[in-house]
């Protein structure tokens, strides 16, 4: 029997086919950086060419909030300027889009010990041993095995004991420079700002906004976290090993679905 001319061969030679041409872009892919990496045995690793980063492949420009034009006007025979704050120029933050950076520390350290611990026994025992006679007469109403000086007996118990604990110790110190978003009627500035660091495949971000007080600026323009009011400070990540950490999708629907 000729297996060309057989139909049903055809789709899984062709699959055969794909697999192994898969398979020799694989190895030729891996046989370019492993023949890179010989060739630069020995060497510290190159580092990448000055590029203009306008040109780069998905390149966007930033917009940020920018504050509304100002025109500085000078009172004749006077070295003070309308507006400013002091006889030098103030560098600190005080409008839309101007730069603070936040002094992140955060030290936080809790621990709970909680333990419950609860019992209860109930008794019910219902009985006519003397009811003026008729105990004996009631016996005959009674199912077998039944008599009047044990009608009925109710037992009941019930307990429950639970332990908690909770030991927590985090410490976070990093600096994070920040936009100014928003100026509030009563003069107090809005900000936020955001940073990520990639390592390998792993990226840390660090979001800081909220609400802080001009005078709370320091003069060399930085402002201390606990000085935010509505803070929102996040650290975290996102990549490989964060996914490792996570359980699946699957197991999470499953904690949230299943009643016990």
């Amino acid at each position: 029997m000729n297996t060309l001319s057989n139909p049903t061969t055809r789709p899984a030679s062709r699959t055969v086919a794909r697999i192994a041409g898969l398979l020799l872009l694989g190895v030729s892919l891996s046989a370019c950086g492993a023949a890179d990496r010989l060739a630069n045995v020995g060497q510290a690793p190159a580092l990448s060419p000055i590029e203009d980063p306008t040109a780069t492949k998905g390149y966007k420009p930033v917009q940020m909030p920018m504050p509304a034009m100002e025109h500085a006007s000078y009172a004749p025979n006077s070295l003070w300027r309308t507006g400013s704050r002091a006889f030098f120029k103030d560098q600190r933050a005080r409008l839309v889009g101007d730069l603070v950076t936040v002094k992140v520390k955060v030290t936080d350290k809790a621990q709970l010990n909680n333990t419950t611990k609860r019992s209860r026994k109930n008794g019910e025992d219902v009985g006519a041993d003397n009811a003026f006679g008729f105990e004996n007469k009631l016996d005959k109403y009674l199912p077998d095995g039944a008599s009047a000086g044990s009608l009925l007996k109710l037992d009941s118990a019930a307990s429950s004991e639970g332990a908690g604990s909770v030991n927590r110790s985090e410490t976070l110190a990093t600096n994070v420079a920040a936009v100014v978003t928003q100026t509030l009627p009563n003069g107090n500035l809005v900000i936020e700002g955001k940073q990520e660091i990639r390592v390998n495949f792993e990226v840390r971000e660090l979001i800081v906004a909220g609400v802080i007080r001009p005078e709370d600026i320091e003069s060399d323009n930085t402002i201390e976290s606990t000085k935010i009011a509505q803070a929102r400070i996040a650290y975290g990540g996102r990549g490989q090993i964060t996914d490792v950490q996570q359980p699946r999708y699957g197991q999470q629907v499953m904690d949230i679905l299943l009643p016990f």
